[in-house]
């Protein structure tokens, strides 16, 4: 199989720009696919924020930021990610619209073009099978902020071959990242094991188990972990984590992976989390307040 020289990127969201950024960086020449003119200036708008705050603080010389923005091309045209050696798609986690690109691109690109999903809770199996490169489809779950998150869960599905799986990496691996093996389950590994998680730390606030504030304390200082559950959900984005719930729910049948009601509750009344301003917490505030939920 050929080296890996071009990547193309599906999506030019929070996720789907950190890959870009990190593989432009990376020195790939790196093709970005969005559906707009708007959305794909947007997206590069944001990565250059971002190399921009690595200059700021002297972790990335001018130089490299202008070398990496050189190597990105945004497109609104699928069949601009024709010459790509591997795509790796990050849009939204809805499976129709996933296949819909990927069948697409079946078609258009090269036999040893990689096809390599973004998701965190579809399995890597439900897209390859609309194509005709089973052999040749992996994920590539990449962690948010990517530019400063180290891990990639690189799943291999009942079908990927042993070379594509040890491309995808390598790949990950000349990205400056650390990958670790993952199963093609819904979830993989750190969504099998946070979400249910995150899901009982809104259990035990619905069940006055205690304040959103001490479980976020709790955990931060009995268990070292660098935030609590409910400032992790407003991270993460409360819609997002609904969505993953009812994806692996629906998957394993397991009552640990069903959304609370507080959580849709909080969802129907707009309260994404940071990204909405509220969630758990009141963003219109310095620092941010407890929001009061009447639980």
């Amino acid at each position: 199989m050929a080296d890996i020289k071009t990547v193309g990127v599906l999506g030019c969201g929070l996720m789907g720009s950190g890959i870009a950024q990190v593989a432009a960086q990376a020195g790939y020449r790196t093709v970005v696919r969005e559906v707009s003119d708007a959305l794909n200036e947007k997206g590069k708008a944001g990565i250059t924020r971002s190399l921009d705050k690595f200059v700021e603080k002297g972790k990335l010389p001018p130089a490299d930021r202008d070398a990496t923005l050189g190597r990105l091309t945004f497109t609104t045209e699928v069949g601009d990610l024709k010459p790509c050696d591997i795509i790796i798609e990050a849009v939204t986690e809805d499976l129709e619209v996933k296949n819909a690109l990927w069948k697409e691109l079946d078609g258009l690109c090269g036999a040893d073009t990689i096809f390599a999903s973004n998701t965190s809770s579809l399995t890597i199996a439900a897209m390859a099978a609309v194509t005709r490169r089973g052999d040749r489809f992996v994920g590539l779950h990449f962690f948010n902020p990517v530019p400063l998150m180290k891990l990639v869960e690189v799943v291999r599905t009942v079908t990927t071959s042993a070379a594509t799986f040890d491309r995808a990496l390598e790949f990950a691996r000349s990205l400056g990242k650390e990958p670790i093996a993952a199963k093609d389950s819904s979830g993989f590994i750190v969504n099998l094991l946070l979400v249910p998680y995150l899901l009982d730390a809104i259990r035990a606030l619905e069940h006055g188990v205690g304040s959103v504030p001490d479980i976020d304390k709790g955990m931060t200082l009995g268990c070292g972990y660098p935030m609590g559950p409910f400032t992790l959900l407003d991270f993460v984005g409360l819609d997002t984590t609904y969505k993953i719930a009812e994806i692996m729910f629906a998957e394993y049948r397991e009552a640990r992976y069903a959304p609370p009601p507080l959580l849709k509750r909080m969802i129907l009344a707009g309260m994404y989390g940071k990204k909405s301003g509220r969630g758990f917490y009141d963003y219109s505030t310095t620092p941010p307040s407890v929001t009061q939920l009447g639980v």
